[in-house]
């Protein structure tokens, strides 16, 4: 009992403090944009993306940046649908530079996304690379917001990114990923490199060279993150943004089935994390099986009562998250938030064990 006290003790400490820390940070401020703006290229990898290609690419022609600065490349994954079509229609008459390149080979170890990347940016003719996904609606200053940022050294810069969506489902989901993005951010703001984000992410020419890009990278379904070790590994600075200007909106996953692999894709990321920051995620996760014991030892009013604290704390994180990128939180979800999270939980550790393999954008991976 004395260690199950503990145990929430610390849990609630973390919890707490991450909000009191993240609540009272202040951004880091971007500087202006040497005159004239340096030239972008913005990579965009799409497979089977004809229902959200178009909504990404009219975000990018309404970005507050000059389009003759602007390089846009959109690789072409081997679609069966009119990714290619939508996306020529969409970018029809814009004054930047806009290409489709069709993926058809591959260069050295990338497969999936990260091949379709490593195409695009051997094509890419500027020194300053703009990741996105097909599934993003980007803001207005997304460009300058993560342009404005970049300083000698530095080698990625990541945005921020909030799914969104009509349903309950999809609300839900939204809640999830901003309140983990606020304790990544704590993470990060204490000098610990936890990750960059493939749908919305800027690095440099000099860093992506400097490691080989992605064809010689080993092979990740975290793409992402393999490359963000890798710049690390070559000494190059890192910044991580929670901020409006670089709030990028991402289309929610449509099932429950989607969300797990997706979940489950992501886990192989964590699971490359550093042993301290995996043990920290360890604890953080122990909420629910100590919960349970709890409910054996303490009773039910003891579980409502540690259940109504947790809503509580997570409530002050969430509201200073959204209020942070000028949005209100939904606050009245908490209680269902539960369930979610407890079914995320659950369902993700059953996958995990089972060792199934897990599907991505219509490919079948087994790690």
């Amino acid at each position: 009992m004395v260690l199950l006290l503990a145990f929430f003790l610390g849990w609630f400490a973390v919890l707490l403090g991450s909000w009191l820390l993240f609540s009272r940070r202040r951004a880091p401020q971007g500087g202006p944009l040497p005159g004239p703006p340096p030239r972008v290229s913005i990579l965009i990898a799409a497979r089977n993306e004809e229902a959200a290609i178009g909504r990404c690419l009219q975000s990018v022609r309404a970005l507050d940046y000059p389009p003759e600065c602007l390089e846009v490349l959109l690789g072409d994954d081997a679609s069966t649908d009119q990714t290619a079509a939508v996306a020529q229609a969409a970018m029809q008459g814009f004054a930047g530079s806009f290409r489709i390149l069709s993926i058809t080979d591959t260069l050295g170890s990338a497969r999936g996304k990260a091949n379709v990347l490593a195409h695009l940016a051997r094509a890419a003719s500027t020194d300053v690379f703009l990741i996105t996904d097909a599934d993003i609606s980007l803001p207005a200053s997304w460009v300058r917001g993560l342009v404005g940022h970049l300083r000698p050294g530095l080698g990625t810069v990541t945005g921020l990114t909030l799914v969104a969506g009509p349903r309950l489902f999809d609300r839900l989901q939204g809640l999830d990923w901003l309140m983990s993005l606020a304790l990544v951010q704590m993470v990060s703001d204490r000098g610990q490199p936890v990750t960059a984000m493939g749908n919305n992410m800027l690095i440099t020419r000099d860093a992506y060279e400097a490691v080989g890009g992605y064809e010689s990278l080993p092979f990740s379904v975290t793409e992402d993150y393999e490359l963000f070790r890798a710049v690390l590994a070559k000494g190059f600075g890192w910044l991580n943004l929670f901020e409006p200007a670089v709030l990028a909106e991402s289309l929610p996953v449509a099932t429950w089935r989607g969300l797990l692999h997706q979940r489950r894709r992501w886990l192989r990321g964590v699971e490359g994390l550093p042993w301290h920051i995996q043990l920290g995620l360890i604890y953080y996760a122990g909420y629910y099986p100590a919960l349970l014991l709890a409910a054996g030892l303490w009773g039910g009013a003891a579980v409502l009562g540690i259940l109504a604290a947790k809503m509580l704390a997570q409530g002050l994180l969430a509201g200073s998250a959204y209020r942070k990128v000028g949005r209100r939180a939904p606050l009245h979800l908490l209680p269902l938030f539960e369930l979610y999270t407890l079914a995320v939980t659950a369902g993700l550790t059953g996958f995990r064990f089972s060792r199934r393999p897990f599907e991505w954008k219509g490919r079948r991976y087994s790690r």
